[in-house]
Order: structure tokens, then C-alpha cells, then sequence
């Protein structure tokens, strides 16, 4: 056919004369092609001029609003400071710390700043030197397997990445940690050595927190020294005698209108009513509890099923993950504080930074009711801090309670003593102050402003999201526990968990806040991979996630590797959490073996750790024979450092190791993430 179209033109170009030659025809086209893009270019460049001042301008603007508040040299320098304190928190702890460095820097004559290494171009550290006796104060938490806290994960991998010249950068780091995890301080540790390597001048040694002993006496031991350290490498002096300053001031906010005061939201006001996605630490999901069942048979302690509804929600997990609950204090230790204090809990108010420059306004979202505050905002329940005692003194009416207060304060070894036995272990939280000390009457916004936040509880997801994609299941036992000073305690979670049952369809269901935390507890990549699961107690929370997932792999015709779990309890007949689920998977094969020690089911103990002992060729067959995977789920300052050793022993034996060098194997599984562990002390 194109064939046949090609004669007939070329007859038609020899037998007849064209009105218009080829050459006029290109160069028509030509002229009208030019005439388009012209026409074309020009009209979009028209509207691009039309346009630009309604979305580029803003947003260029924006980033210049955004590269100004996150300036940190410039609010140093416009407000006459010389010091900033950054924290990289995950629990609030750091934060609480980064605050008390930065207010006590007014008794050496400098004057501070807090601030969210987040918020902030790091990359400005190296124009510190530009600000006369300047410091940057580090307090750094390091959490989970080794790694930094969420808001300070930019600034780690910017020391790792880059090569910035700090010097002429004066600085000091506290590490908040737990012995009890093998990375014990490492991100402060890293952060401390990498600012020395890039030239940074190290004012005072680094300072590590256990929060596995009292981390209250690491820090505050450390932060004498500290200043002991600022004053003689900058020649200066205390300027006398400390004063309580508040951060913040109270605002009547009576008149407020009832839609603009927050009820317990974590960021965005209505937050609850109009839910959007994503759903995250600062906005969490608020989901229904579709089941909550007592999984102990008998007994005086109860371990809860609970699964909370996603369905809607457009969150998704993965096997291994952690689920936040954020909790609420109990109404009668709330409506306690009002009754002690002689406060009106429906007032509402708001506490307002008296620091202009400050990117945290207010300590928690305001403006709200006491009530709000006390029960959604405010961690009444945990044990507070000797800077808390300091400030109760001028609270204190009964000479001898302002003493004890006073001593407690104190660095003395007097006061840690007192502290530790009065405080730390005869357990008393605030309300339990405020009643064996009955002089002391604090104003209720100062003790607001004193009390640090309330944090949600992590949780190890005990479900797997190809068999539950609409839920998150969990696994949690109940708190409750009485004190030397015969009170009960009960866990703030736990408790509140307990009391949302759902009812039939007809009723509202109960709900709660939650979102999800990645982990990087994960099953191994390949289903064929065989691997060990070690979970005794709770710690079997996420191995149940794992056992459902290879269950619908093996469902789905493919090959799975084998799976061996070691779990323990006190009785069988007791606490023998999912029996009835692990027996089912045994018997259809997904579980290969399944490994029990009940503690108290005999005269002499029996532990997990004991079947290990007794297993060693299995382990060794599975970890070094076939490379298997290896998980450890529990408790951390015991168990987990036992297991530890067992496998370190177990590869010398068997793998025919020096100690050295199995301790470096296990360690090259830990690399490989053929040996992870999800542990809590």
C-alpha cells in the first residue's frame, strides 16, 4: 500500500505542474513549526510570570522562614547567648536534662538555649567559634540495638558522612544509656569522639547515665563537675547564690472558647475527631479495642490478649514491629493532687515560655485544664528527680520538710542516700510526697511545669500482618505491685488496658491512641532459613508474629526452614500463655520443636537458660552448621545476658573456638542480624 501511494505521487509530479513546489512546502513547514514553539514558549513563560508570585514566591519564602528558625547561630547571636544544649530524647529524659544544663547556665554567666538537634541546621556548629565563649552542650540518648534517638538520627548520620572543620567549637556530652544493653552510651560515645576527630575542643570528659541504676545521680554528679570544668576553661566564677527561675508563666485563659482547649490531644487540637494520615508519635491513631481476653488460667497475676483495630486506618506493620499505646494517669491519684493542693482541676490555663526565642512554647499542648494536664500530659507516677525536690522547698511551710527536702536536693553523700532510700526505693511519686510532706503546697502551674511529660508504652506486636492485616494484636501483663510503704502501684498502661472491654456491636467500643514503631527485629529474608526463637514470659509476644507468618508461608506451598522455640513460664497449669496456638503448630509442622521450662513446676528451678545448656548441638547445628537465625525476646538484665553467654560457650565447643574467637563469631552474626535481640529492663 505505501508502495502504491509512492507511484501514484511520483505520476503525479511527472505529468502534471504542481501549483506549489516541494520547496515551498518545507519551507512552510518550517515557518509554522518556528511559529509554534514561538507562540508556545512564550505563553508558557507568560504563565509561569502569572503564576510565580502565588507558588514559587511563598514557597521561597518558606524556605527562608524555615532556614531562619532552624538557624540556631542566629538566635544565639541575636539574643546575646553563649550556650545551647541539644538532646537527642526518645523518652522525654534527655530533654528534661538538656533544660536543667541550659537554666543553670545564668550562674556562670552564660546564657542558654535548648534545642532540638531535629530543628536545627547542624552544619552551623562550625560557626560557633564567631560566638566569645561559646559551648555546646550535648545530652544524648542512645536506645534500642545502638541507635539514636529519632530526632537526632540527621545529626549522627551528618558526623558520619561529613568532614566539617569544628574547630574553635567548644563542647561536652552526657550519655544517657542502660548497663543492661549490650550498646551501653554508644551513639554519646560516637558523638564525643567524632566532634574531637573534626576539631571540636572537648571542656569536660563525657558523662555516662545508667538508667539501669540512677541515672539521676550520673547526671547530676557529672553536671558539678561540669561547671567545675566551664569556669576554669573560661576563667570565670559562679555568680552566687542559685535561684529557682520558672521556664514558664501562667495565663488565665477562662475565656477561652470551649473548641479551642485541648482534651488530651497529643499535638493538633480536635486531633481525635478528625483523624488524618499518617499516623505518628505527634498524631496518633485512634483505635478500637476489638478484643481483650485474660490469657492466664489461674493465679493471682493476669497476662491480657488485646487487639486493636486498624481496619480504615491505612497503617500497616510488619512482623517484629512495636505498637505505641499512649496511656492516661488514673482519675483518683488526678483528683488526689486536687484535693491535696486545694485546686480547682476544670480551671483553664495555660503556661506560656518565658523565652521569646524558644521554638517550644509550651511544655505540653495548652491552653487545657488542669485536670487535662494532670491525666493525659503529666507522668504523676514515676519517681521524681532531686531538681524537683529542690524546687518543692520554697513550697514548704514545716521546717523539718523543707530540711528534707533540702537534703534530698543535695549532692552530698547524705543527700544521694536519703534520695535513693526516701525516693527510689520506697517508691514515691509525686502524690505520695505531697502526702507524707503536709506542708508542702505547691502552686499547681508550677508543679506542672516541673513534672516531666507522660510517654507512651511500646509493646512488641504479637501478630503478623499477613494473617491480621486489620489488626495489631499485643500481649501485656498487668502491673501491679506494693510498695515499702504498703501503697499500691500500678503500672499506668496496664491498668487502663485492663478496663477497655469491648461490648456487643450495639455500644461504642472502647478506644485508645496508638501508632506504630519500626523495629528491625526481623524474620530472615528467605522462609527456608531455619532459626531459633528464645521468649520466655511476654517475650514470646513477637515469636507468636513470626510462628503465624511461616504458618502462611507454609499454607501458601512454600518451602519453610525450621523453627525452634524455647519458652518458659512459672506453671503450666498457671501462665502457659497461646498453649493451646503452639501445640496447633507443632502438630501441623510449622513449629519443629518446642522447648518448655516451667520455673515452679518442681522443687529446683527451671529456666529456658537450662534447656539451652542441654541443647547444644541443636544450636550449634542451626547457627553454625546451616546459618540460622537466632532471637531473643525478654528480659535483658538477666536472662538475654545469659543466653548470650550459652551461645558464646555453645560456638566454642562445638565450633571448636578459642573464646576470642567465638566471641567474635557471635558478634558477626549480631552484624549479619543472624543474632537480634528485642529486650527490656
Amino acid at each position: 500500500m505505501e508502495n502504491s501511494e509512492g507511484v501514484k505521487i511520483e505520476s503525479t509530479v511527472v505529468t502534471e505542474e504542481p501549483l506549489i513546489s516541494a520547496l515551498d512546502i518545507a519551507l512552510f513547514v518550517v515557518i509554522i513549526t518556528v511559529a509554534y514553539f514561538w507562540y508556545f514558549k512564550r505563553d508558557k513563560q507568560s504563565s509561569s510570570s502569572e503564576k510565580k508570585p502565588y507558588t514559587i514566591q511563598p514557597s521561597s519564602l518558606s524556605s527562608i522562614e524555615q532556614t531562619s528558625n532552624s538557624s540556631f547561630i542566629k538566635k544565639l547571636k541575636s539574643t546575646g547567648r553563649s550556650l545551647v544544649v541539644f538532646y537527642g530524647s526518645q523518652t522525654g529524659t534527655a530533654e528534661e536534662f538538656a533544660g536543667r544544663i541550659a537554666k543553670e547556665g545564668a550562674r556562670y554567666k552564660m546564657k542558654g538555649m535548648v534545642a532540638d538537634p531535629e530543628e536545627c541546621d547542624m552544619a552551623d556548629m562550625v560557626e560557633m567559634k564567631e560566638i566569645q565563649k561559646s559551648l555546646a552542650i550535648f545530652c544524648i540518648a542512645t536506645y534500642g540495638e545502638g541507635d539514636p534517638t529519632d530526632n537526632a538520627m540527621d545529626f549522627y548520620e551528618w558526623l558520619q558522612n561529613g568532614d566539617a572543620d569544628l574547630e574553635g567549637l567548644n563542647y561536652a556530652v552526657f550519655g544517657l544509656g542502660n548497663k543492661t544493653y549490650e550498646h551501653y552510651n554508644e551513639i554519646a560515645i560516637y558523638i564525643d569522639q567524632r566532634l574531637e576527630e573534626l576539631g571540636a575542643t572537648r571542656v569536660h570528659e563525657i558523662g555516662l547515665g545508667d538508667d539501669d541504676a540512677n541515672i539521676e545521680d550520673d547526671f547530676v554528679s557529672w553536671k558539678e563537675k561540669l561547671w567545675e570544668s566551664v569556669c576554669s576553661h573560661y576563667g570565670i566564677e559562679e555568680t552566687g547564690e542559685e535561684s529557682n527561675i520558672r521556664q514558664y508563666k501562667l495565663v488565665d485563659c477562662s475565656e477561652v472558647l470551649p473548641e479551642r482547649i485541648f482534651s488530651g490531644e497529643i499535638s493538633r487540637l480536635k486531633s481525635y475527631e478528625n483523624q488524618r494520615f499518617p499516623f505518628d508519635v505527634k498524631n496518633p491513631y485512634l483505635s478500637k479495642i476489638a478484643v481483650n481476653r485474660e490469657l492466664h488460667k489461674s493465679g493471682d497475676r493476669s497476662c491480657m490478649h488485646i487487639e486493636f483495630d486498624i481496619d480504615g486506618s491505612k497503617m500497616r506493620y510488619d512482623t517484629g514491629d512495636h505498637v505505641a499505646v499512649y496511656p492516661k494517669n488514673s482519675s483518683e491519684l488526678v483528683d488526689k493532687i486536687g484535693e491535696l493542693l486545694n485546686a480547682d482541676l476544670d480551671a483553664v490555663f495555660s503556661l506560656l515560655n518565658t523565652d521569646e526565642e524558644s521554638s517550644k512554647k509550651h511544655p505540653f499542648p495548652c491552653p487545657c485544664t488542669y485536670r487535662t494536664a494532670l491525666t493525659y500530659y503529666l507522668d504523676i507516677t514515676s519517681n521524681p528527680r532531686t531538681h524537683i525536690m529542690k524546687e518543692l522547698i520554697e513550697y514548704a511551710s514545716d521546717p523539718k520538710d523543707q530540711e528534707k527536702l533540702r537534703l534530698m536536693a543535695s549532692s552530698t553523700p547524705e543527700g544521694k542516700k536519703e534520695f535513693h532510700e526516701w525516693i527510689l526505693r520506697d517508691n514515691r511519686n509525686i502524690v505520695h510526697i505531697l502526702e507524707d510532706l503536709p506542708s508542702v503546697k505547691p502552686d499547681l502551674d508550677h508543679l506542672c511545669e516541673l513534672l516531666p511529660r507522660l510517654q507512651c508504652r511500646y509493646y512488641s506486636i504479637s501478630s503478623s500482618p499477613k494473617v491480621y492485616p486489620k489488626s495489631i494484636h499485643i500481649t501485656a501483663v498487668l502491673v501491679n505491685y506494693t510498695t515499702p510503704t504498703n501503697r499500691v502501684n500500678k503500672g499506668v498502661a496496664t491498668n487502663l488496658l485492663a478496663q477497655l472491654i469491648p461490648t456487643n456491636d450495639e455500644l461504642p467500643q472502647p478506644t485508645i491512641p496508638i501508632y506504630i514503631r519500626r523495629s528491625q527485629f526481623r524474620l530472615p529474608p528467605k522462609s527456608h532459613t531455619p532459626i531459633i526463637m528464645i521468649g520466655p514470659g511476654t517475650g514470646l509476644a513477637p515469636f507468636r508474629g513470626f510462628i503465624q507468618e511461616r504458618d502462611y508461608a507454609r499454607k501458601e506451598g512454600r518451602e519453610i526452614g525450621e523453627m525452634v522455640l524455647y519458652f518458659g513460664c512459672r506453671k503450666k497449669d498457671e501462665d502457659f500463655i497461646y498453649e493451646n496456638e503452639l501445640q496447633e503448630y507443632v502438630a501441623n509442622g510449622t513449629l519443629t520443636k518446642l522447648h518448655l521450662a516451667f520455673s515452679r513446676d518442681q522443687p529446683e528451678k527451671k529456666y529456658v537458660t537450662h534447656l539451652l545448656e542441654q541443647n547444644a548441638d541443636e544450636l550449634w547445628n542451626i547457627i553454625g552448621e546451616k546459618s540460622g537465625h537466632l532471637y531473643v525476646c525478654g528480659d535483658a538484665r538477666s536472662m538475654a545476658k545469659d543466653v548470650h553467654s550459652i551461645i558464646v560457650k555453645v560456638v566454642m565447643e562445638k565450633g571448636q573456638m578459642t573464646n576470642s574467637q567465638a566471641l567474635n563469631y557471635v558478634k558477626k552474626m549480631e552484624q549479619q542480624k543472624r543474632y537480634s535481640a528485642d529486650v527490656w529492663s
